[in-house]
């Protein structure tokens, strides 16, 4: 690992409800972790960087409108001009939908569940990178 990993927390919310019974789309996940990638560009690099492709991606578990998120990335390897990212959702907190409970009633899991991991690849070209932009990330 190159660096350190690096952490978003994102809530689902109803306009990422895409199916029945507010099943969040997985493409969701794939969005935030666009975001880890361009924060660990710009920590590694100080430039955001262009996500070349996805070398896998799993959906694992499924996502509700109302789930917390916690997205989870780290640099695997560092080339001249790419940077091999791995990618894990978790969801932390869920809704209860329980009938017998209020609707905004929701729970904090015991243990983290794995809705989501990948592996990407993302590029910051030779001439716009400035070096490390936070100590963890400094590289020769």
């Amino acid at each position: 690992m190159v660096g350190k990993k690096v952490m978003l927390r994102a809530r689902m919310g109803a306009g990422d409800a895409h199916y029945a019974g507010d099943l969040v789309n997985g493409s969701k996940i794939l969005d935030y972790f666009g975001d880890i990638g361009t924060e660990l560009c710009i920590r590694h690099d100080g430039d955001e960087s262009l996500f070349l492709s996805y070398n896998s991606v799993e959906f694992l578990a499924p996502v509700y409108a109302g789930d917390f998120i916690e997205y989870y990335g780290w640099i695997e390897k560092a080339g001249n001009s790419s940077r091999v990212c791995k990618f894990e959702a978790y969801k932390v907190i869920e809704l209860a939908r329980d009938p017998n409970l209020a609707l905004s009633a929701a729970n904090v899991l015991a243990e983290p569940v794995l809705v989501g991991r990948a592996e990407g690849v993302l590029v910051v070209r030779k001439n716009l990178q400035r070096g490390a932009q936070d100590p963890d990330f400094k590289h020769e």
